[in-house]
């Protein structure tokens, strides 16, 4: 069963645009930690942004340079992994990565 967390955290667009977090939902991952330093996954969340757009399955990791998401995937034809959404800035990928943290640790 995951937690709500009512975020409301802005990040700026720029010319005075800005989108909102309006909620993040955390599923805590119950697991050890893999041997050889690799990351560890903490935990699955949801984000709406606007109050009118949803990503599930965002997954929260953390390693030996700190925490990570990564957006879900599909499996293509190939075989191969492609993100099904994605930030496009850096920027934003932090903001986002921040959010999803701080809600985490609210959580735990």
């Amino acid at each position: 069963m995951g937690v709500f967390l009512f975020a409301h955290v802005k990040f700026n667009l720029g010319k005075g645009a800005t989108m909102e977090i309006t909620n993040i939902k955390i599923n805590k991952v119950t697991s050890e930690r893999p041997s050889s330093g690799k990351r560890k996954l903490l935990a699955y969340a949801s984000v709406t942004f606007d109050n009118c757009f949803v990503v599930h399955n965002i997954a929260l990791y953390e390693g030996e340079e700190g925490r990570k998401i990564v957006m879900p995937r599909r499996k293509t034809s190939k075989g191969d992994f492609k993100d099904v959404a994605h930030p496009t800035v850096n920027d934003f990928r932090e903001f986002l990565t921040n959010s999803i943290s701080d809600a985490y640790d609210n959580v735990v």
